[in-house]
Protein backbone atom coordinates (compact mmCIF):
# COMPACT_ATOMS: atom_id res chain seq x y z
CA UNK A 1 0.00 0.00 0.00
CA UNK A 2 1.24 3.53 -0.70
CA UNK A 3 2.66 5.18 2.39
CA UNK A 4 4.97 8.07 3.19
CA UNK A 5 6.86 5.73 5.55
CA UNK A 6 10.20 4.99 3.91
CA UNK A 7 11.38 1.36 3.80
CA UNK A 8 14.98 1.07 4.97
CA UNK A 9 17.03 -0.34 2.08
CA UNK A 10 20.27 1.38 3.04
CA UNK A 11 22.23 -1.90 3.08
CA UNK A 12 21.11 -2.92 -0.42
CA UNK A 13 23.59 -3.70 -3.17
CA UNK A 14 22.62 -3.64 -6.85
CA UNK A 15 21.96 -7.39 -6.59
CA UNK A 16 19.69 -6.80 -3.58
CA UNK A 17 17.70 -4.21 -5.54
CA UNK A 18 17.21 -6.68 -8.38
CA UNK A 19 16.04 -9.35 -5.95
CA UNK A 20 13.69 -6.92 -4.17
CA UNK A 21 11.95 -5.63 -7.29
CA UNK A 22 11.92 -9.03 -9.02
CA UNK A 23 10.30 -10.58 -5.96
CA UNK A 24 7.75 -7.77 -5.68
CA UNK A 25 6.63 -8.63 -9.24
CA UNK A 26 6.32 -12.33 -8.28
CA UNK A 27 8.62 -13.43 -11.08
CA UNK A 28 10.34 -16.85 -10.97
CA UNK A 29 13.14 -16.64 -8.36
CA UNK A 30 15.43 -19.11 -10.13
CA UNK A 31 15.93 -16.55 -12.91
CA UNK A 32 17.97 -14.41 -10.52
CA UNK A 33 20.90 -16.81 -10.87
CA UNK A 34 21.24 -15.67 -14.52
CA UNK A 35 22.57 -12.21 -13.61
CA UNK A 36 26.22 -11.07 -13.61
CA UNK A 37 27.09 -7.57 -12.34
CA UNK A 38 30.74 -6.73 -13.12
CA UNK A 39 32.37 -3.81 -11.26
CA UNK A 40 29.53 -3.60 -8.72
CA UNK A 41 30.70 -1.62 -5.71
CA UNK A 42 29.24 -0.32 -2.43
CA UNK A 43 30.80 3.14 -2.71
CA UNK A 44 29.88 6.07 -4.96
CA UNK A 45 30.40 5.63 -8.70
CA UNK A 46 29.22 9.07 -9.86
CA UNK A 47 29.41 12.43 -8.04
CA UNK A 48 26.30 12.37 -5.85
CA UNK A 49 25.18 11.55 -2.33
CA UNK A 50 22.56 9.26 -3.90
CA UNK A 51 23.33 5.67 -4.92
CA UNK A 52 22.81 6.27 -8.62
CA UNK A 53 25.29 3.56 -9.58
CA UNK A 54 23.22 0.97 -7.71
CA UNK A 55 20.06 2.19 -9.45
CA UNK A 56 21.58 2.30 -12.94
CA UNK A 57 23.10 -1.18 -12.85
CA UNK A 58 20.06 -2.81 -11.25
CA UNK A 59 17.34 -1.17 -13.39
CA UNK A 60 19.08 -1.99 -16.68
CA UNK A 61 19.79 -5.53 -15.48
CA UNK A 62 16.15 -6.00 -14.46
CA UNK A 63 14.89 -5.04 -17.91
CA UNK A 64 17.34 -7.39 -19.62
CA UNK A 65 16.65 -10.26 -17.22
CA UNK A 66 12.90 -9.86 -17.73
CA UNK A 67 13.45 -9.99 -21.51
CA UNK A 68 15.54 -13.12 -21.03
CA UNK A 69 12.75 -14.68 -18.96
CA UNK A 70 10.11 -13.93 -21.59
CA UNK A 71 12.41 -15.33 -24.27
CA UNK A 72 12.86 -18.56 -22.30
CA UNK A 73 9.11 -19.13 -22.34
CA UNK A 74 9.04 -19.37 -26.12
CA UNK A 75 12.41 -20.89 -26.94
CA UNK A 76 12.45 -23.96 -29.22
CA UNK A 77 13.20 -26.14 -26.17
CA UNK A 78 9.91 -25.10 -24.55
CA UNK A 79 6.67 -26.44 -25.97
CA UNK A 80 3.96 -23.93 -26.79
CA UNK A 81 1.52 -25.66 -24.48
CA UNK A 82 3.75 -25.53 -21.43
CA UNK A 83 4.82 -21.94 -22.06
CA UNK A 84 1.23 -20.77 -22.19
CA UNK A 85 -0.05 -22.52 -19.10
CA UNK A 86 2.70 -22.57 -16.51
CA UNK A 87 5.35 -20.24 -15.20
CA UNK A 88 8.99 -20.66 -16.11
CA UNK A 89 10.42 -23.62 -14.21
CA UNK A 90 13.95 -24.09 -12.85
CA UNK A 91 14.66 -26.48 -15.73
CA UNK A 92 14.03 -23.75 -18.33
CA UNK A 93 17.22 -22.18 -19.66
CA UNK A 94 17.28 -18.42 -19.08
CA UNK A 95 20.10 -16.77 -21.05
CA UNK A 96 22.66 -15.10 -18.78
CA UNK A 97 22.53 -11.30 -18.54
CA UNK A 98 25.62 -9.17 -17.85
CA UNK A 99 25.51 -5.45 -17.01
CA UNK A 100 28.78 -3.69 -16.03
CA UNK A 101 28.37 -0.84 -13.53
CA UNK A 102 30.30 1.89 -15.32
CA UNK A 103 28.71 1.16 -18.70
CA UNK A 104 25.26 1.33 -17.07
CA UNK A 105 26.10 4.68 -15.46
CA UNK A 106 27.16 6.08 -18.82
CA UNK A 107 23.92 4.88 -20.37
CA UNK A 108 22.05 6.94 -17.78
CA UNK A 109 23.53 9.93 -19.67
CA UNK A 110 23.15 8.59 -23.21
CA UNK A 111 21.33 11.70 -24.46
CA UNK A 112 24.46 13.75 -23.66
CA UNK A 113 27.10 11.34 -24.89
CA UNK A 114 26.45 10.97 -28.61
CA UNK A 115 27.75 12.92 -31.57
CA UNK A 116 26.54 13.29 -35.14
CA UNK A 117 29.25 14.16 -37.64
CA UNK A 118 31.51 14.80 -34.62
CA UNK A 119 29.15 17.42 -33.15
CA UNK A 120 27.59 16.93 -29.67
CA UNK A 121 23.84 17.44 -29.15
CA UNK A 122 22.64 20.99 -28.66
CA UNK A 123 21.26 21.88 -25.21
CA UNK A 124 17.54 21.22 -24.79
CA UNK A 125 16.91 23.77 -22.05
CA UNK A 126 15.36 27.15 -22.77
CA UNK A 127 16.59 30.52 -21.54
CA UNK A 128 14.25 31.24 -18.59
CA UNK A 129 14.14 27.96 -16.68
CA UNK A 130 15.92 26.62 -13.64
CA UNK A 131 15.84 27.72 -10.01
CA UNK A 132 14.40 31.11 -9.03
CA UNK A 133 14.14 32.72 -5.58
CA UNK A 134 10.69 33.58 -4.22
CA UNK A 135 9.40 36.15 -1.73
CA UNK A 136 9.16 33.68 1.17
CA UNK A 137 12.88 32.82 1.20
CA UNK A 138 12.23 29.72 -0.87
CA UNK A 139 12.62 28.83 -4.55
CA UNK A 140 10.77 27.37 -7.52
CA UNK A 141 12.12 25.46 -10.49
CA UNK A 142 10.74 26.35 -13.92
CA UNK A 143 10.81 23.77 -16.73
CA UNK A 144 11.07 25.48 -20.12
CA UNK A 145 12.15 22.76 -22.55
CA UNK A 146 8.86 22.94 -24.46
CA UNK A 147 8.13 26.34 -26.05
CA UNK A 148 4.50 26.39 -24.89
CA UNK A 149 5.60 25.90 -21.28
CA UNK A 150 8.06 28.78 -21.57
CA UNK A 151 5.52 31.08 -23.22
CA UNK A 152 2.85 30.06 -20.70
CA UNK A 153 5.19 30.88 -17.83
CA UNK A 154 5.89 34.32 -19.27
CA UNK A 155 2.17 34.92 -19.68
CA UNK A 156 1.48 33.85 -16.09
CA UNK A 157 4.12 36.34 -14.93
CA UNK A 158 2.65 39.08 -17.19
CA UNK A 159 5.83 39.22 -19.27
CA UNK A 160 6.22 39.49 -23.06
CA UNK A 161 7.66 36.62 -25.15
CA UNK A 162 10.94 38.55 -25.41
CA UNK A 163 11.49 38.64 -21.63
CA UNK A 164 14.87 37.54 -20.27
CA UNK A 165 15.76 35.23 -17.41
CA UNK A 166 16.47 38.31 -15.30
CA UNK A 167 12.95 39.59 -16.02
CA UNK A 168 11.54 36.24 -14.91
CA UNK A 169 13.65 36.24 -11.74
CA UNK A 170 12.36 39.69 -10.80
CA UNK A 171 8.70 38.71 -11.25
CA UNK A 172 9.11 35.38 -9.46
CA UNK A 173 10.68 37.17 -6.48
CA UNK A 174 7.25 38.70 -5.71
CA UNK A 175 5.51 35.31 -5.48
CA UNK A 176 5.39 32.80 -2.65
CA UNK A 177 6.73 29.45 -3.85
CA UNK A 178 3.60 27.37 -3.22
CA UNK A 179 1.33 30.07 -4.68
CA UNK A 180 3.30 30.12 -7.93
CA UNK A 181 3.39 26.32 -8.06
CA UNK A 182 -0.38 26.18 -7.59
CA UNK A 183 -1.08 28.88 -10.17
CA UNK A 184 1.16 27.15 -12.69
CA UNK A 185 0.26 23.50 -12.22
CA UNK A 186 -3.41 23.58 -11.22
CA UNK A 187 -4.62 26.53 -13.25
CA UNK A 188 -1.99 27.20 -15.87
CA UNK A 189 -1.10 23.69 -17.13
CA UNK A 190 2.55 24.61 -16.75
CA UNK A 191 5.62 22.99 -15.19
CA UNK A 192 6.75 24.96 -12.13
CA UNK A 193 7.32 23.38 -8.71
CA UNK A 194 8.29 24.69 -5.29
CA UNK A 195 11.55 23.59 -3.70
CA UNK A 196 10.82 21.35 -0.70
CA UNK A 197 12.84 19.61 1.98
CA UNK A 198 12.28 15.96 2.83
CA UNK A 199 10.22 17.01 5.86
CA UNK A 200 7.99 19.25 3.75
CA UNK A 201 7.52 16.57 1.10
CA UNK A 202 6.81 13.83 3.64
CA UNK A 203 4.01 15.97 5.08
CA UNK A 204 2.38 16.29 1.65
CA UNK A 205 -0.48 13.89 0.79
CA UNK A 206 1.14 13.04 -2.54
CA UNK A 207 4.09 11.52 -0.70
CA UNK A 208 1.70 9.16 1.08
CA UNK A 209 0.11 8.21 -2.27
CA UNK A 210 3.47 7.21 -3.76
CA UNK A 211 4.07 3.43 -3.66
CA UNK A 212 7.11 1.97 -1.92
CA UNK A 213 7.95 -0.24 -4.91
CA UNK A 214 8.46 1.55 -8.23
CA UNK A 215 6.55 -0.87 -10.51
CA UNK A 216 2.82 -1.35 -9.98
CA UNK A 217 1.24 -4.19 -11.95
CA UNK A 218 -2.50 -4.83 -11.92
CA UNK A 219 -4.87 -7.02 -13.95
CA UNK A 220 -7.19 -5.20 -16.31
CA UNK A 221 -9.53 -7.95 -17.55
CA UNK A 222 -9.42 -11.76 -17.87
CA UNK A 223 -8.61 -13.48 -21.15
CA UNK A 224 -6.99 -16.79 -22.17
CA UNK A 225 -3.20 -17.07 -21.92
CA UNK A 226 -1.35 -15.69 -24.93
CA UNK A 227 2.37 -16.40 -25.36
CA UNK A 228 4.59 -14.51 -27.75
CA UNK A 229 4.96 -16.09 -31.19
CA UNK A 230 7.67 -18.78 -31.49
CA UNK A 231 11.18 -17.79 -32.52
CA UNK A 232 11.44 -17.69 -36.30
CA UNK A 233 13.42 -19.39 -37.65
CA UNK A 234 13.82 -21.71 -34.64
CA UNK A 235 17.34 -22.79 -35.66
CA UNK A 236 18.64 -19.24 -36.10
CA UNK A 237 22.23 -19.06 -34.76
CA UNK A 238 21.64 -15.56 -33.38
CA UNK A 239 18.39 -14.59 -31.74
CA UNK A 240 16.85 -11.44 -30.36
CA UNK A 241 15.05 -12.01 -27.08
CA UNK A 242 11.86 -10.14 -28.02
CA UNK A 243 11.59 -10.91 -31.73
CA UNK A 244 7.94 -10.65 -32.77
CA UNK A 245 6.85 -8.40 -29.88
CA UNK A 246 4.82 -5.43 -31.13
CA UNK A 247 5.10 -2.23 -29.10
CA UNK A 248 3.26 1.02 -29.82
CA UNK A 249 4.89 3.94 -28.02
CA UNK A 250 3.14 7.29 -27.46
CA UNK A 251 5.74 9.26 -25.57
CA UNK A 252 7.89 12.34 -25.20
CA UNK A 253 11.04 13.51 -23.38
CA UNK A 254 13.20 10.74 -21.78
CA UNK A 255 11.60 8.17 -19.46
CA UNK A 256 9.03 6.39 -21.64
CA UNK A 257 11.25 6.60 -24.75
CA UNK A 258 13.97 4.81 -22.74
CA UNK A 259 11.45 2.02 -22.08
CA UNK A 260 10.73 1.64 -25.79
CA UNK A 261 14.41 1.83 -26.68
CA UNK A 262 15.19 -0.86 -24.10
CA UNK A 263 12.61 -3.23 -25.61
CA UNK A 264 13.89 -2.43 -29.10
CA UNK A 265 17.45 -3.33 -28.02
CA UNK A 266 16.20 -6.88 -27.45
CA UNK A 267 14.44 -7.12 -30.82
CA UNK A 268 10.92 -5.79 -30.27
CA UNK A 269 9.21 -4.05 -33.19
CA UNK A 270 8.68 -0.58 -31.67
CA UNK A 271 6.55 1.98 -33.49
CA UNK A 272 7.08 5.42 -31.97
CA UNK A 273 3.97 7.50 -32.59
CA UNK A 274 4.24 11.28 -32.24
CA UNK A 275 1.81 14.06 -33.08
CA UNK A 276 2.49 16.48 -35.92
CA UNK A 277 0.85 19.21 -33.82
CA UNK A 278 3.09 18.87 -30.74
CA UNK A 279 6.67 20.16 -30.41
CA UNK A 280 9.59 17.75 -30.48
CA UNK A 281 13.02 17.91 -28.84
CA UNK A 282 15.39 16.91 -31.67
CA UNK A 283 18.50 16.60 -29.48
CA UNK A 284 16.76 14.03 -27.27
CA UNK A 285 14.88 12.34 -30.10
CA UNK A 286 18.06 11.40 -31.96
CA UNK A 287 19.33 9.33 -29.04
CA UNK A 288 16.02 7.92 -27.84
CA UNK A 289 14.69 6.90 -31.27
CA UNK A 290 17.41 4.31 -31.83
CA UNK A 291 15.84 0.93 -32.60
CA UNK A 292 12.43 2.38 -33.43
CA UNK A 293 10.42 3.14 -36.51
CA UNK A 294 8.74 6.53 -36.36
CA UNK A 295 5.21 7.48 -37.42
CA UNK A 296 3.04 10.55 -36.97
CA UNK A 297 -0.75 10.48 -36.59
CA UNK A 298 -3.15 13.25 -35.64
CA UNK A 299 -5.66 10.91 -34.02
CA UNK A 300 -7.45 13.80 -32.28
CA UNK A 301 -8.40 15.75 -35.42
CA UNK A 302 -8.24 13.19 -38.23
CA UNK A 303 -10.80 10.37 -38.44
CA UNK A 304 -8.57 8.34 -40.78
CA UNK A 305 -5.56 8.72 -38.48
CA UNK A 306 -7.70 7.60 -35.56
CA UNK A 307 -8.74 4.48 -37.46
CA UNK A 308 -5.10 3.75 -38.21
CA UNK A 309 -4.27 4.11 -34.51
CA UNK A 310 -7.11 1.79 -33.50
CA UNK A 311 -5.91 -0.86 -35.95
CA UNK A 312 -2.38 -0.65 -34.54
CA UNK A 313 -3.79 -0.98 -31.03
CA UNK A 314 -5.91 -3.96 -32.04
CA UNK A 315 -2.86 -5.82 -33.34
CA UNK A 316 -0.11 -4.83 -30.88
CA UNK A 317 1.09 -6.52 -27.70
CA UNK A 318 2.06 -3.43 -25.71
CA UNK A 319 1.04 0.22 -25.51
CA UNK A 320 3.53 2.53 -23.77
CA UNK A 321 2.23 6.02 -23.06
CA UNK A 322 3.57 8.94 -21.04
CA UNK A 323 0.83 11.53 -21.29
CA UNK A 324 -0.69 12.72 -18.04
CA UNK A 325 -3.12 10.27 -16.38
CA UNK A 326 -6.51 10.85 -17.96
CA UNK A 327 -5.22 12.51 -21.14
CA UNK A 328 -5.72 9.53 -23.45
CA UNK A 329 -8.93 8.57 -21.65
CA UNK A 330 -10.38 11.92 -22.71
CA UNK A 331 -9.97 10.71 -26.30
CA UNK A 332 -11.52 7.28 -25.72
CA UNK A 333 -8.19 5.53 -25.19
CA UNK A 334 -8.29 4.56 -21.52
CA UNK A 335 -7.01 1.10 -20.53
CA UNK A 336 -10.61 -0.13 -20.51
CA UNK A 337 -11.28 1.35 -23.96
CA UNK A 338 -8.19 -0.25 -25.46
CA UNK A 339 -8.87 -3.59 -23.76
CA UNK A 340 -12.23 -3.77 -25.50
CA UNK A 341 -10.52 -3.78 -28.90
CA UNK A 342 -7.50 -5.83 -27.78
CA UNK A 343 -8.30 -8.31 -24.96
CA UNK A 344 -4.60 -9.18 -24.50
CA UNK A 345 -3.18 -5.65 -24.27
CA UNK A 346 -0.38 -4.64 -21.91
CA UNK A 347 -1.09 -0.96 -21.17
CA UNK A 348 1.99 0.73 -19.67
CA UNK A 349 1.86 4.21 -18.13
CA UNK A 350 4.77 6.48 -17.28
CA UNK A 351 3.82 9.57 -15.27
CA UNK A 352 5.34 12.12 -12.93
CA UNK A 353 3.39 11.24 -9.79
CA UNK A 354 1.49 8.01 -10.50
CA UNK A 355 -2.23 7.28 -10.83
CA UNK A 356 -3.15 8.03 -7.20
CA UNK A 357 -3.10 11.06 -4.93
CA UNK A 358 -3.96 14.75 -5.37
CA UNK A 359 -1.21 15.28 -7.95
CA UNK A 360 -2.07 12.28 -10.12
CA UNK A 361 -3.12 14.43 -13.08
CA UNK A 362 -0.27 16.93 -12.84
CA UNK A 363 2.46 17.13 -15.45
CA UNK A 364 6.03 16.90 -14.27
CA UNK A 365 9.58 16.07 -15.30
CA UNK A 366 12.65 14.52 -13.67
CA UNK A 367 14.17 17.83 -12.54
CA UNK A 368 10.85 18.98 -11.09
CA UNK A 369 10.26 15.77 -9.14
CA UNK A 370 13.77 16.10 -7.71
CA UNK A 371 12.86 19.66 -6.68
CA UNK A 372 9.49 19.09 -5.05
CA UNK A 373 10.32 15.82 -3.26
CA UNK A 374 13.31 17.03 -1.23
CA UNK A 375 16.06 15.42 -3.30
CA UNK A 376 17.64 18.69 -4.49
CA UNK A 377 17.73 20.12 -0.97
CA UNK A 378 19.28 16.96 0.45
CA UNK A 379 21.87 16.76 -2.33
CA UNK A 380 22.87 20.39 -1.63
CA UNK A 381 23.11 19.71 2.11
CA UNK A 382 25.44 16.78 1.48
CA UNK A 383 27.58 18.80 -0.92
CA UNK A 384 27.99 21.39 1.80
CA UNK A 385 28.58 24.62 -0.14
CA UNK A 386 25.49 26.47 1.07
CA UNK A 387 23.46 26.08 -2.13
CA UNK A 388 19.66 26.06 -1.74
CA UNK A 389 19.41 23.13 -4.17
CA UNK A 390 21.66 20.82 -6.16
CA UNK A 391 20.47 18.69 -9.07
CA UNK A 392 21.57 15.10 -9.58
CA UNK A 393 24.44 14.65 -12.06
CA UNK A 394 22.16 12.94 -14.58
CA UNK A 395 18.45 12.42 -15.25
CA UNK A 396 18.51 9.35 -13.02
CA UNK A 397 14.77 9.25 -12.34
CA UNK A 398 13.98 9.40 -16.06
CA UNK A 399 16.37 6.65 -17.06
CA UNK A 400 15.59 4.33 -14.17
CA UNK A 401 11.85 4.82 -14.71
CA UNK A 402 12.26 3.86 -18.37
CA UNK A 403 14.09 0.62 -17.64
CA UNK A 404 11.69 -0.21 -14.81
CA UNK A 405 8.69 0.42 -17.08
CA UNK A 406 10.21 -1.99 -19.60
CA UNK A 407 10.66 -4.48 -16.74
CA UNK A 408 7.01 -4.06 -15.76
CA UNK A 409 5.90 -4.58 -19.36
CA UNK A 410 7.86 -7.82 -19.56
CA UNK A 411 6.56 -8.99 -16.18
CA UNK A 412 3.05 -8.39 -17.51
CA UNK A 413 3.87 -10.37 -20.67
CA UNK A 414 5.05 -13.22 -18.44
CA UNK A 415 1.73 -13.06 -16.58
CA UNK A 416 -0.20 -12.92 -19.86
CA UNK A 417 1.60 -16.03 -21.12
CA UNK A 418 1.19 -18.01 -17.90
CA UNK A 419 -2.10 -16.72 -16.44
CA UNK A 420 -3.79 -14.87 -19.27
CA UNK A 421 -5.49 -11.52 -19.07
CA UNK A 422 -4.72 -7.96 -20.01
CA UNK A 423 -2.56 -5.89 -17.66
CA UNK A 424 -1.83 -2.31 -16.62
CA UNK A 425 1.69 -1.25 -15.62
CA UNK A 426 2.37 2.00 -13.77
CA UNK A 427 5.75 3.59 -13.09
CA UNK A 428 6.19 7.16 -11.87
CA UNK A 429 9.17 9.44 -11.48
CA UNK A 430 8.10 10.10 -7.88
CA UNK A 431 7.97 6.36 -7.19
CA UNK A 432 11.48 5.89 -8.57
CA UNK A 433 12.67 8.85 -6.49
CA UNK A 434 11.15 7.32 -3.36
CA UNK A 435 12.92 4.04 -4.05
CA UNK A 436 16.26 5.76 -4.69
CA UNK A 437 15.88 7.69 -1.44
CA UNK A 438 15.15 4.45 0.45
CA UNK A 439 18.61 3.18 -0.56
CA UNK A 440 20.14 5.83 1.67
CA UNK A 441 22.79 8.44 0.87
CA UNK A 442 26.54 8.55 1.30
CA UNK A 443 27.34 10.57 4.44
CA UNK A 444 28.39 14.21 4.30
CA UNK A 445 30.43 14.91 1.16
CA UNK A 446 31.83 11.41 0.65
CA UNK A 447 29.65 10.81 -2.41
CA UNK A 448 31.40 13.66 -4.22
CA UNK A 449 35.05 13.39 -3.13
CA UNK A 450 37.36 11.85 -5.69
CA UNK A 451 34.49 10.45 -7.77
CA UNK A 452 34.97 11.10 -11.49
CA UNK A 453 32.11 12.23 -13.66
CA UNK A 454 31.76 11.91 -17.44
CA UNK A 455 30.04 14.81 -19.18
CA UNK A 456 31.25 14.45 -22.79
CA UNK A 457 31.90 11.64 -25.24
CA UNK A 458 35.65 12.11 -24.93
CA UNK A 459 35.48 10.51 -21.48
CA UNK A 460 33.79 7.33 -22.75
CA UNK A 461 35.96 4.25 -23.46
CA UNK A 462 35.95 3.57 -27.19
CA UNK A 463 34.83 -0.05 -26.84
CA UNK A 464 31.51 1.14 -25.37
CA UNK A 465 30.67 3.20 -28.47
CA UNK A 466 29.32 2.26 -31.89
CA UNK A 467 29.38 4.20 -35.15
CA UNK A 468 26.31 4.08 -37.40
CA UNK A 469 24.96 5.98 -40.37
CA UNK A 470 21.71 7.87 -39.76
CA UNK A 471 19.46 10.21 -41.73
CA UNK A 472 21.22 13.08 -39.92
CA UNK A 473 24.81 11.97 -40.47
CA UNK A 474 27.34 9.62 -38.90
CA UNK A 475 26.36 8.91 -35.31
CA UNK A 476 28.73 7.76 -32.58
CA UNK A 477 26.76 6.69 -29.51
CA UNK A 478 26.78 4.31 -26.57
CA UNK A 479 26.06 0.66 -27.08
CA UNK A 480 23.43 -0.86 -24.80
CA UNK A 481 25.07 -1.83 -21.51
CA UNK A 482 23.27 -5.17 -21.15
CA UNK A 483 24.61 -8.22 -22.97
CA UNK A 484 22.80 -11.56 -23.13
CA UNK A 485 24.55 -14.86 -23.65
CA UNK A 486 23.80 -16.34 -27.08
CA UNK A 487 21.52 -13.48 -28.13
CA UNK A 488 21.84 -10.30 -30.15
CA UNK A 489 21.44 -7.00 -28.32
CA UNK A 490 21.42 -3.65 -30.09
CA UNK A 491 19.48 -1.41 -32.43
CA UNK A 492 18.75 -1.94 -36.10
CA UNK A 493 16.81 1.23 -36.86
CA UNK A 494 18.75 4.48 -36.63
CA UNK A 495 17.50 8.06 -36.10
CA UNK A 496 15.53 9.68 -38.90
CA UNK A 497 13.01 12.54 -39.19
CA UNK A 498 9.82 11.97 -37.22
CA UNK A 499 7.09 10.36 -39.30
CA UNK A 500 9.47 8.68 -41.77
CA UNK A 501 7.93 5.20 -41.59
CA UNK A 502 4.67 3.48 -42.49
CA UNK A 503 2.06 2.89 -39.79
CA UNK A 504 2.18 -0.90 -39.95
CA UNK A 505 3.85 -3.80 -38.18
CA UNK A 506 6.77 -5.65 -39.71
Amino acid sequence: MPSNALINRTSFSAADIINDIWTSLRLPPHALSSITLPDSQPGPATPSSFKIGHLAQSSIALSALAASLVHSQRSPSSSSSSSSTSSSSPSTTIPRVTVPLHHALLEFQSERLYTIDSLPPSPSWGSIGGLHATSDSSHVRIHDVFPHHALGTLSLLSLPPTATRQDVAERVSHWKAIDLETAATERGKLAIYALRSYAEWDAHPQAAATPSHPIVLRPLAPSPPKPLPPINPPDSPTKCLLQGLRVLELSRVIAAPVAGRSLAAHGADVLWLTSPSLPSIPALDKDLSRGKRTIQLDFVSSASDRQTLLELLRTCDVLIQSYRPGSLAAHGLSPEDVQRINPHIIYANLSAFGPDGPWARRRGFDSLVQTCSGMNVSEAEHFGEGEPARALPCQALDHAAGYLLATGVLAALHRRATQGGSWVVDVSLAGVGKYLRSLGQYPDRTGFKGVPGVTAQGGVPGELLETRETAFGRMVALRHSASVEGCEVGWGEMPKPLGSDEARWL
